[in-house]
């Protein structure tokens, strides 16, 4: 997959922001230092077009990132960071929760996980959340570079036996460093859209 262009094509809290034209989308959800948008730039093979920050917590609306004018990569606020209040943390679920309800045009979720940590109690539950919608899910293991080669197959295997994976769900090892798995995410989102 070659990516022409990119664009940042809605900022959205409600329904009525999202974009109208229909297209594909894919949903990115995760904790909130996992690394989602240096996933989104790796993805896009952009240095800085999704913004990482230092205070986890930072995103707080749904970002619609426009792809090629033909599919949309679509970020959440994180989850499970503590200093976000509870009030904050029920507002992103229901927004969540209101855009998985509304999006018949949502083709796959990528979950993202920090390879380097056991899944946490919140990652299974946003597994099983995603499940409930019958949605296909991917789980992206980040930062698999940062795990020395004798401790990855040991890691891999306490990842794969957190989940039980429905369906079509499968594992994504990921680098953004070494772009180690991109190729696999290109074939995952070729695939729903139909130009394998």
């Amino acid at each position: 997959m070659k990516i022409d262009t990119v664009e940042l094509k809605s900022i959205a809290v409600r329904t009525s922001q999202y974009p109208e034209d229909q297209k594909k989308e894919f949903l990115l959800v995760g904790r909130s230092n996992v690394g989602k948008s240096s996933f989104i730039n790796s993805i896009i093979g952009r240095k800085n077009f999704a913004h990482t920050s230092a205070t986890p917590g930072k995103t707080k609306t749904l970002n619609f990132y426009l792809i090629n004018d033909e599919f949309y990569l679509v970020d959440v606020p994180g989850y499970g960071y503590a200093a976000v209040s509870q009030d904050n943390q029920k507002k992103f679920g229901l927004m969540i929760e209101e855009y998985l309800i509304n999006r018949k045009n949502l083709k796959r979720v990528f979950l993202l996980v920090d390879f380097r940590h056991k899944p946490t109690e919140d990652d299974l539950l946003m597994y099983n959340f995603m499940k409930y919608y019958n949605l296909d899910v991917t789980i992206v293991a980040t930062k698999y570079d940062k795990v020395g080669q004798k401790d990855r197959v040991k890691t891999e295997n306490v990842l794969r036996s957190s989940f039980e994976l429905k369906g079509n769900d499968n594992i994504v090892l990921y680098s953004s460093v070494t772009k180690k798995g991109r190729e696999e995410i290109y074939s995952i989102i070729n695939e729903c859209l139909g130009t394998k």
